[in-house]
């Protein structure tokens, strides 16, 4: 069992940053593919980044590509968004993930195959 608890969401202008946190308990955190999805009100989840055990392989949706990064602290059970160039369209519930096995990225790209779930963080970004 795998249990995932998020934290730096909050309120922010367009144009400015935050991190998000993700801090995981059990002992073969280093061993999972961690991700990121968000949902904003009335439309679906959608898949942000992704990043393998290793913290190589990030992978990214083509609308945060370029502004936000995934990273992880295998010693300190913790990964990483840092968001940064923030819009008003990136206002959601972000939530963290994981996964035991790194598949294809298509596969990734979609909720179903994530196992374990965080309760999610608010990010709201005003214009």
């Amino acid at each position: 069992q795998v249990q995932l608890v998020e934290s730096g969401g909050g309120l922010v202008q367009a144009g400015g940053s935050l991190r998000l946190s993700c801090a995981a308990s059990g002992r073969t955190f280093s061993t999972y593919v961690m991700g990121w999805f968000r949902q904003a009100p009335g439309k679906e989840r959608e898949f942000v980044a992704a990043i393998n055990w290793s913290g190589g392989n990030p992978y990214y949706a083509d609308s945060v590509k370029g502004r936000f990064t995934i990273s992880r602290d295998n010693a300190k059970n913790t990964v990483y968004l840092q968001m940064n160039s923030l819009k008003p369209e990136d206002t959601a519930l972000y939530y963290c993930a994981t996964k035991r096995i790194w598949e294809r990225i298509a596969t990734m790209s979609t909720p179903s195959p994530w196992d374990y779930w965080g309760q999610g963080t608010q990010v709201t970004v005003s214009s």
